[in-house]
């Protein structure tokens, strides 16, 4: 049972209830309570009537915790996991844990309803937020109106930045040069691996065929999250020494 000193979101996040936590995460308010009582999520701060209220946090724990599942993670390995983060964590430090463990996984594209986005996004979506979703490549459209094909990976990203001030220009234009550099460090770590770690000197120690091919998928599976991890470190000290630079302080 929480009290109204229980730690929970600031008085500034206090937007959710259950329900509407429940519809925002695309959960049931049986499973939000279930995790509750396991740990996996903070509780609620209690406001008048003691009802629970529920934050951003809360809402990138879940997405969290569902990308953990998708990879096959039992519900003991997903609390370890989540125990070794920091208690303390914002919203976005959970965005960015879920976006590396993403980055683990396949693409794997899914279907959704216009209802079930509404659901998602909190509100009703305008065609011009679904033109901006489709811009950023969280969903395309189908032969069906109201049926989209989503890529759960960025749907969560795109839905956040729906209500952000900024013109979609803008937003594009920063989604193009995160692309073009990513895409560069992509083919230069390509290149350094190919050539300096799997060159033809390594020949004779990889064999040949299927026992080389597999040799190069286990390599690709080690390395990936290190590797985007590290991009992810690197990317966040570079900015915040461009922020310093910006406003002139720390």
């Amino acid at each position: 049972m929480t009290t109204p000193d229980s730690e929970g979101p600031t008085s500034e996040e206090l937007t959710l209830t259950v329900d509407e936590l429940a519809a925002r995460a695309g959960v049931t308010v049986r499973t939000i309570r279930f995790y509750g009582t396991r740990g996996l999520l903070p509780p609620p701060a209690i406001g008048p009537r003691r009802v629970g209220h529920y934050g951003p946090v809360h809402l990138s724990r879940l997405a969290l915790i569902e990308e953990l599942q998708h990879h096959g993670m039992t519900l003991s390995a997903i609390e370890r996991y989540l125990r070794q983060l920091p208690a303390d964590l914002s919203a976005d430090d959970l965005a960015i844990h879920r976006a590396l463990v993403a980055s683990w996984a396949p693409e794997a594209p899914e279907e959704a309803t216009r209802e079930q986005l509404a659901r998602r996004a909190g509100r009703a979506l305008s065609d011009e937020d679904i033109d901006r979703l489709a811009a950023l490549h969280a969903l395309e459209r189908t032969d069906r109106p109201d049926v989209f094909r989503v890529d759960p990976g960025v749907l969560h990203l795109g839905l956040r930045l729906l209500d952000v001030p900024i013109d979609l220009e803008t937003i594009l234009a920063a989604h193009t040069v995160v692309l073009e550099h990513s895409r560069s460090v992509a083919r230069e770590l390509g290149r350094l691996f190919r050539d300096e770690v799997w060159g033809p000197e390594r020949e004779p120690e990889s064999g040949g065929g299927a026992e080389r091919a597999a040799a190069k998928r286990s390599l690709s599976a080690d390395m990936q999250p290190l590797v985007v991890q590290a991009l992810v470190i690197a990317f966040q000290r570079s900015m915040k020494q461009e922020l310093r630079a910006w406003y002139g302080t720390d």
